[in-house]
């Protein structure tokens, strides 16, 4: 009695199903199958220790959260409690949620590279402690964290102050948020730019956040990278470089981690982690703080820039960036030249070998002898455009390297030698082959760790950016190479992306390219689209939500009973209501005169616009992208309904609560009270804390009434089974009670749907209340709050519809206006929310305030 009629067709279920299963397969694909850690741990061989800096007075009282470290491991450590410091300094700076202690790989990597020069040159690595702020998920607190770290340069130049080779700038490596605080220096109006002349980042999402859940985060981005790009000239002097982490990083992608297209290309360099040489490896987005090969390549780089005059890192922008791409882009397997010299004075007893044949190979194991091999071009020029040598040796680790020489830019060489040195307990091959271009592809032996089975090696090289992968196989095998761009294609580039594959010469092989729709795995397409666009899946969440909302407020006129969530979602969240009207607003982008309108009503550009300006957009995404959020919308409502009404059941059970009397009036006494109460909460500490605290509230207010409908039901069905004369007797009252149970079940489904809109409110503002609770000993009041002045509304809002029903909703001349409202507002929603996630309780809450009126009015 009371229930909409209608039923859910059978399909719906089972598609809304395959359309969740299809978003678990590619977060799991995000998580899971990427490729194994191949990455060594880096391990100190003393205890670290960590000397806190005392910081002055002032700085101390305005940052009270914040610290500064210095690491230090053994006798070292011992050494450096006085503070008498004469070595090199580096800052590291955490990211979100990070600690100071991730300092101890670079540091305790550093320390054992100084101990083998002697000490000649060593660094000291300082760190700052932001109390583990999650400032990837809040950004009111990216300010005071910039500001802190200009003060700890200070201080840290401080303590070197009369020593003989007194630094005049500080290095900085960030890892994750931490980076882009590095970047936000430069933006202060009295910092000193020539404070630093190296930052190395991390993970570091430069481009854009990668969930924008406040205006001051996106505000913050927008500041760093407008200074960035104005200003680059004035920034040449400062050398940048940018590590990503790759697949395996599923929390930041590495395309997030570009430095922006208009950096000066002199004085910056993005790298994915697995194209760095040496280590070849992707890293997850903790990993990348402590992976050896990584850390290794960094602390080599290091090293190389030290200038011997200064003892301090170079302060020649040139050398920085050549010392840069020789360890990160480009290392030829030797150690980093400065000027390197053209020819060469070869000397030893080493045996000399002259080799004429086009194609040659040597191989040898534990041979003391070292050999000098000789290969005249003079032969070979007239046949061959190309030489190619390659070398492979197994240590404790497979290692190769590639050379190849074209004959046409060297005319005036007429040999080219080639030394073998001692290869003691090691095996050592040689390959070497003129070859015309296009005549084939680089073949050549290689053997697998531990084994000398025959191997081959694909590398994916992606020529407009460093972000090559390399994998390795076994000979028979058949491997398939996803070609998964972390940027795309620069519109002025037209350049492809070049399979390299080094196998065995006596090798067969074939490559074949497999359409994405036609393989096994063409769920990558939306594996793709999530690990791009992953954070605009709950704006996608919400706007069906409110679809479907908007669809029950319609029923409630046209019938005047409100449908069930799951039939009105699959009737009324349809995407041909919302994305045609998206891609035609992104088309007229394109005029000028569109572009003049909307400067003069000064209306933000649609988010989808700017993404397709960045070539990760097109109408296709969006389809999906909502296809995916009616699924998660459909099963999360399904398992949020479910588990109300079986809290509601135990609620029944164990509380065993009296029948509720229903109170007419929306505004008494007490209600103002509570309204007042909250809204001096919100104000004084934290808003989220005021909306979390009356969504505690509508929640055990929709729990009594759900309890309040089965107790009612129980009651209908023992009214049912009584007599025909009991219930002949009784005809008003049993009218009576049919309308109040109707009236109950109405406004119970209504109550749902505001309640799971309102707990996406809830999470969106999750993250200011954690950091709110977290650094409640500091301060009670959040500053700034992101959500203050919208939870005093919502507050208000949230008191009167809790006590609200359908009755007062149907009789008001506001419901048509209030039912036609979300349509629009998800149009809105979809088109300015993708990048920029704290609009959606924007939006939300000016719904739930027409509903209000329509209770009032």
């Amino acid at each position: 009695m009371g229930r909409a009629s209608g039923r859910l067709p059978a399909a719906a279920p089972l598609f809304y199903g395959a359309l969740a299963a299809l978003t678990l397969l590619g977060v799991r694909d995000v998580l899971f199958l990427y490729e194994e850690n191949r990455c060594s741990m880096t391990y100190m061989f003393e205890y670290p220790e960590y000397l806190k800096i005392k910081l002055p007075k002032k700085t101390a009282r305005r940052y009270p959260a914040y610290e500064l470290y210095l690491y230090g491991e053994g006798n070292y450590a011992e050494e450096n409690k006085n503070l008498v410091l004469t070595g090199i300094p580096v800052l590291f700076l955490p990211g979100n949620a990070g600690s100071y202690k991730q300092v101890r790989s670079l540091g305790s990597i550093a320390l054992r590279k100084a101990e083998d020069l002697d000490f000649k040159y060593h660094f000291n690595f300082f760190s700052v402690n932001f109390n583990e702020e999650l400032v990837a998920l809040y950004g009111g607190t990216l300010q005071r964290q910039t500001k802190f770290v200009h003060e700890c340069i200070k201080v840290i130049l401080k303590l070197y102050r009369d020593r003989e080779f007194a630094p005049s700038s500080v290095a900085i490596v960030g890892h994750s948020m931490g980076g882009l605080v590095a970047r936000a220096l430069l933006t202060l109006k009295n910092f000193k730019p020539e404070l630093i002349n190296l930052l190395i980042t991390q993970a570091t999402p430069h481009v854009a956040p990668v969930m924008p859940l406040d205006k001051y985060l996106t505000d913050f981005y927008t500041a760093v990278n407008n200074h960035w790009i104005l200003n680059a000239q004035e920034l040449r002097n400062l050398t940048t470089l940018s590590v990503a982490g790759g697949f395996r990083d599923y929390q930041v992608r590495s395309g997030l981690a570009f430095l922006p297209r208009l950096s000066q290309q002199d004085s910056a360099l993005s790298v994915v982690s697995s194209a760095v040489p040496r280590a070849w490896a992707s890293t997850d987005h903790l990993s990348i703080v402590w992976c050896k090969e990584l850390i290794l390549a960094t602390i080599r780089a290091f090293f190389d820039l030290i200038d011997e005059n200064t003892r301090q890192i170079t302060e020649d922008p040139k050398k920085r960036m050549s010392v840069l791409n020789h360890h990160f882009v480009r290392h030829p397997g030797k150690i980093f030249e400065e000027n390197p010299e053209a020819f060469t004075e070869l000397t030893g007893d080493f045996m000399w070998i002259e080799v004429k044949t086009s194609k040659w190979t040597y191989s040898v194991y534990n041979d003391s002898d070292g050999k000098y091999f000789v290969f005249p071009l003079e032969s070979h020029r007239k046949s061959y455009s190309h030489v190619y040598c390659e070398n492979s040796m197994l240590v404790r680790k497979y290692f190769f390297h590639v050379v190849i020489l074209k004959l046409q830019d060297y005319p005036s060489l007429s040999h080219i030698v080639i030394l073998v040195p001692p290869t003691v307990g090691n095996k050592f091959a040689l390959d070497c082959e003129f070859f015309k271009e296009d005549s084939r592809t680089v073949q050549l032996p290689v053997t697998n760790l531990f084994s000398f089975e025959k191997t081959s090696v694909y590398r994916l090289h992606i020529p407009w950016s460093h972000e090559d992968s390399v994998t390795v196989a076994k000979v028979p095998s058949s491997s398939e190479i996803s070609a998964k761009l972390h940027v795309a294609q620069p519109g002025n580039d037209s350049r492809v992306p070049v399979l390299n594959i080094y196998s065995s010469s006596d090798c067969q092989y074939e490559v074949s390219n497999k359409h994405l729709f036609y393989t096994y795995y063409s769920y990558i397409l939306v594996f793709q689209i999530i690990r791009f666009h992953a954070g605009a899946l709950p704006v996608y969440v919400v706007s069906n939500i409110l679809l479907t909302y908007g669809g029950q407020l319609n029923t409630l006129i046209s019938t005047g009973q409100c449908s069930e969530f799951s039939l009105e979602l699959v009737r009324t969240a349809k995407p041909y209501k919302v994305e045609p009207i998206i891609s035609i607003v992104v088309f007229l982008q394109g005029f000028n005169w569109f572009r003049e309108i909307r400067d003069s009503l000064s209306l933000p550009e649609v988010d989808a616009a700017v993404l397709s300006s960045q070539d990760i957009w097109f109408p296709l995404v969006s389809l999906i992208l909502f296809l995916l959020g009616t699924g998660i919308a459909y099963w999360s409502g399904v398992f949020f309904s479910a588990s109300l009404r079986l809290f509601s059941t135990l609620w029944l059970i164990l509380i065993r609560p009296t029948v509720l009397q229903k109170d007419n009036k929306l505004f008494t006494y007490r209600r103002l009270c509570v309204m007042g109460s909250l809204a001096l909460v919100s104000w004084t500490t934290c808003g989220a804390l005021a909306v979390f605290v009356i969504y505690l509230q509508y929640l055990f207010k929709v729990l009594k009434n759900c309890s309040k409908e089965t107790s009612q039901n129980s009651s209908t069905h023992t009214v049912k089974n009584r007599s025909l004369i009991d219930l002949t007797s009784e005809p008003t009252q049993s009218l009576s009670n049919s309308t109040t149970i109707a009236e109950t079940v109405n406004s119970l489904k209504i109550h749902l749907t505001i309640l799971y809109l309102f707990t996406w409110i809830v999470l969106l503002n999750l993250p200011s209340l954690v950091y709110w609770f977290k650094n409640l000993r500091y301060n009670v009041r959040l500053d700034p709050d992101p959500c203050r002045s919208t939870a005093i509304i919502l507050v208000c809002i949230l008191e009167i519809l809790m006590n609200s029903s359908t009755s007062e909703v149907k009789s008001s001349k506001l419901l048509k206006i209030a039912a036609k409202v979300p349509l629009p507002l998800s149009v809105a929603m979809l088109a300015f929310g993708r990048m920029h996630l704290y609009k959606v309780p924007h939006f939300l809450t000016f719904s739930l305030l027409l509903h209000v009126l329509c209770c009032l009015v």
